[in-house]
């Protein structure tokens, strides 16, 4: 009987310790990548680190706020290609020599391995990125315009510029929605 008592005493200690384990665990961050995504990003840009909140000015943080709430300012799931297929676009901040350079990538799994494809770069800010549906967009000189037929990925240094890029079934064509 002691023995019994002293088994189901450890159990409950046991399970009391594991709740304190999954209580005092953070909550899944937005910006959480797939870990087979995250190897590949970190293979081919080494010490690159995804976007975050924490990444912006007080400024830039308040304005992607007011519109994405507390969603990852460097990441966005997106059906790009319109395949269906896991689709993220990200930005991340890569060392260029002594300076930190953005890069806008967009990771498509295929089967179990990730694609990563390089759309753009930029210095000297921390841009965000989000999508917008489908639909037609007009440059900000109104000399293009896309008519995209799938979600679209833009890419925003706030404050300058944003550009969008919608797949068109062959490649990735681009437009300055703000300059």
């Amino acid at each position: 009987m002691r023995l019994k008592s002293i088994i189901i005493s450890a159990i409950g200690f046991c399970l009391f310790g594991l709740v304190q384990i999954v209580a005092a665990a953070p909550p899944n961050d937005a910006c959480d990548l797939p870990q087979a995504l995250l190897h590949e990003i970190v293979s081919k840009n080494p010490g690159a680190k995804l976007v975050s909140l924490s990444d912006l000015d007080n400024y830039d943080r308040g304005l992607f706020q007011k519109d994405h709430g507390n969603s990852c300012p460097g990441l966005v799931k997106i059906d790009f290609y319109g395949d269906g297929k896991p689709t993220l676009a990200l930005v991340i901040i890569t060392k260029k020599g002594a300076k930190e350079e953005a890069k806008l990538v967009v990771g498509h799994q295929v089967g179990e391995t990730w694609k990563i494809t390089l759309l753009d770069t930029a210095e000297d800010s921390v841009p965000v990125v989000w999508s917008e549906g489908p639909g037609e967009y007009r440059d900000v000189y109104g000399e293009k315009k896309i008519r995209a037929s799938r979600p679209v990925i833009v890419f925003c240094g706030y404050g300058g510029w944003a550009i969008l890029y919608a797949w068109t079934g062959k490649e990735a064509k681009k437009i300055w929605i703000a300059d």
